[in-house]
């Protein structure tokens, strides 16, 4: 899933852009509707404010050390998690109603900022946190980038920001997050390009399933059931005896998973295991 910087929903942008605005509607002598917006919208408790709280806390740190940096983003990470998504949504689509009516938002948002960067990077790796279905990875790497060279003032490398990303994922261990980001990230080595399609298909399933125990658990079995029908065809076909008494060995050996038991990565390497197997077979 790619993630998209989006001017209308940075609450931490819209911020920024409606204190210039303020400004320029005060050096032209013209009443600033911008005034009663952020007045209305930017005061409270409300979930929009508590979000915009989060930028702002990026925009007041500059030159802390690495470790800080690091702590600052999980922070704000976790933070960002629990703050209501659909409260949110709506108080930003009403924020952005009131600012339709007052300005011209091809020009309001023309407004240069100077922290632009950093706040678009945020936006991006908060909405990548919340996102329900599995990101880009790369987009989780390059929005943290920015925002730890904003924090420290640091040249970061990309790489040393991969390993972290990993390794925070590893503290949750749930669900085949940890295993899934490590595909992502690492490519399987390289080697994804050259995985068969059906090894594809089931990490793809991995990936997109990993919200969900009792799909993933139906997915698995589906696809061992298929594996032990393809193997026990298979060993019929081999001319070689003694292969064919021991590909009927390994179809027997298919086991489904108990309705109680749980998927790991285990059983994403064992599929990837018996797809290898039936692919050589067919190939012998």
């Amino acid at each position: 899933m790619k993630i998209k910087h989006s001017k209308y929903k940075n609450t931490g942008l819209i911020f920024e852009l409606l204190v210039k605005q303020i400004a320029a509607d005060t050096l032209s002598r013209t009443e600033s509707p911008a005034i009663k917006i952020l007045k209305k919208h930017y005061t409270g408790q409300s979930a929009l404010v508590r979000e915009f709280k989060l930028y702002e806390f990026i925009l007041k740190n500059k030159g802390v050390s690495q470790t800080k940096a690091e702590t600052i983003l999980t922070t704000i990470a976790e933070m960002s998690r629990k703050i209501d998504r659909t409260a949110l949504k709506n108080q930003k689509y009403g924020l952005i109603k009131e600012l339709k009516e007052a300005y011209n938002l091809d020009e309001f948002f023309s407004i240069k900022v100077r922290d632009y960067k950093s706040l678009a990077a945020l936006y991006c790796l908060m909405e990548a946190q919340n996102a329900e279905g599995l990101v880009d990875p790369q987009v989780m790497v390059d929005n943290k980038t920015t925002l730890l060279e904003h924090l420290t003032d640091e040249k970061q490398n990309k790489v040393d920001v991969k390993e972290t990303i990993v390794e925070e994922f590893s503290k949750y261990d749930k669900d085949l997050r940890l295993l899934t980001y490590k595909i992502l990230l690492e490519k399987f080595n390289g080697a994804y390009d050259n995985f068969l399609p059906e090894q594809k298909n089931i990490l793809k399933e991995f990936i997109t399933a990993v919200s969900s125990t009792n799909k993933l658990r139906n997915i698995v079995n589906e696809e061992l059931e298929k594996i032990a029908d393809t193997l026990s065809n298979l060993s019929r076909t081999v001319t070689d005896s003694v292969v064919s008494i021991k590909v009927t060995e390994v179809a027997k050996g298919v086991k489904l998973l108990e309705n109680t038991e749980k998927v790991n990565d285990d059983h994403l390497v064992t599929l990837m295991q018996y797809y290898e197997l039936i692919n050589e077979i067919k190939n012998a």
